[in-house]
């Protein structure tokens, strides 16, 4: 098994570390910040700055799980955590905003998201079944299943890559809106920059750890 094989831990291992420490980044950061109190709360926030943008018709509502917040395009509703829906910090306000924020992306038409929503059927076969044809391929000697395996691995990669200037774009608008809108003020937005950069971190991670994998499977299909 390819996983036993020293060399996936000499591609992959420095970015799963540092996958692991984005994990722990945004969630030591997001309890910090939730020390620095703010006017209203995450949900209230998010309100404010759909509205202003016309969207009176996204929905708000509250969803279990710690930092389970998303926004879900095709019901138009933005699902906040217990922590961010009814938090009155700093953290709040930026998690809630950021959600916010695709939302908007989604209203305007912005151009990677709209692929990035394209690519979500692919990068999700190729999640489940690259690994399976690549390990296939390799255990019946099959060349060509290797590549295909190789192949739908590549889109789990594009997915992540357009990924990125989705989730940088969303923590602009609300870094941008949180100040326009008087939620805080320019001082205050270092704390909520603080949250939106290591949540980055963490899409950087799993970006990295992506494209390390791709180049394993790249090197062991050359290697035979």
């Amino acid at each position: 098994m390819i996983f036993f094989d020293p060399m996936y831990f000499v591609f992959i291992g420095p970015f799963f570390l540092l996958g692991m420490y984005a994990q722990w980044k945004v969630k030591s950061t997001f309890k910090k910040m939730s020390q620095e109190p703010a006017k209203m709360s995450g949900a209230q926030a998010a309100r404010l700055m759909l509205d202003s943008a016309g969207l009176h018709s996204v929905q708000i509502e509250p969803i279990g799980g710690m930092l389970s917040d998303h926004y879900d395009p095709r019901a138009k509703v933005l699902r906040l955590s217990p922590e961010v829906f009814g938090g009155r910090s700093m953290a709040a306000v930026g998690v809630a905003c950021h959600e916010a924020g695709h939302a908007m992306q989604d209203a305007y038409n912005y151009a990677p998201l709209v692929i990035r929503n394209a690519a979500v059927p692919v990068a999700s076969f190729g999640s489940n079944a690259s690994m399976i044809m690549f390990i296939g391929g390799m255990l019946l000697r099959f060349e060509p299943l290797m590549w295909l395996g190789i192949l739908a691995f590549g889109a789990v990669v594009f997915f992540q890559l357009v990924n990125l200037p989705v989730e940088f774009d969303a923590s602009a608008r609300a870094k941008r809106q949180l100040v326009a809108q008087g939620i805080i003020s320019d001082y205050e937005s270092q704390y909520v920059a603080k949250v939106l950069n290591a949540a980055a971190l963490t899409y950087v991670a799993g970006t990295l750890q992506a494209i390390a994998t791709l180049a394993y499977l790249i090197f062991q299909s050359s290697r035979r």
